[in-house]
């Protein structure tokens, strides 16, 4: 029996993760979901055939991935979005088609070789949802991919555009967008752990929800926070 190992947060992760498992009982999966969990000592004991990151916040450490094959799922048509907050960088730009890329963790960002990609629509959904429809197709179609195909992964090639991790004071709704820009603003930081998108008042912050596009008028929900 083949070992695997999946280090993952977000719920709809470990969902997915548990029904992968539930699937190919025929291959033994240890989920990691803490990052004190995944070292380097612990891996050689478990000696997993491939140790993959559907989505985890942490650098991966050279200990691991110069032992290890890693293998991180990134969500641009890369060598397009290196680096941090794809979603929201890809949006910004007016990008909605995309594609999550698998690639062979090596020492730069998000510059390993490719194994394969699979299209993503991002159109539409906050954050929270675009995630759930990716992890649908990394646990669905792409890891079971690697069970039974021997995949080879070639270099990237390609104009290479590298993101940058967006900032809190990034959230700030800017002046003169379009109603399409404003709904894509909102809704790209309408999830788990993320700064919603705000504006900033003499007395205080609106902060805006659950954003709805319809024809060129734009619903949210809004909440004032009053600041000393």
């Amino acid at each position: 029996m083949e070992r695997y190992v999946i280090a993952t947060i977000k719920s709809w992760n470990l969902e997915n993760c548990e029904s992968l498992i539930r699937r190919y009982p025929e291959h033994e999966m240890i989920l990691i979901k803490e990052k004190e969990g995944l070292t380097s000592d612990w891996l050689e004991k478990v000696h997993p055939r491939i140790v993959f990151f559907p989505h985890w916040s942490w650098i991966i450490p050279a200990s691991i991935y110069n032992k290890f094959n890693c293998v991180v799922f990134h969500m641009t048509d890369l060598p397009f979005g290196r680096g941090g907050s794809p979603l929201q960088n890809l949006l910004s730009r007016g990008i909605y088609e995309t594609k999550i890329s698998a690639i062979k963790v090596e020492a730069g960002v998000d510059t390993g070789p490719v194994y394969f990609k699979e299209p993503l629509d991002i159109s539409e959904g906050n954050v929270d949802a675009i995630l759930r429809r990716a992890s649908n197709i990394i646990f669905e179609k792409m890891i079971p991919r690697f069970f039974y195909e021997e995949l080879i992964p070639h270099e990237q090639r390609g104009e290479q555009v590298v993101f940058k991790r967006r900032t809190p004071e990034q959230s700030k709704i800017p002046d003169g967008l379009t109603q399409r820009q404003l709904y894509d603003h909102i809704r790209m930081l309408d999830g788990e752990g993320y700064p919603t998108a705000y504006q900033k008042m003499s007395t205080g912050r609106i902060y805006y929800r659950n954003a709805h596009l319809k024809g060129d008028v734009v619903f949210a929900d809004a909440e004032f926070r009053r600041e000393q």
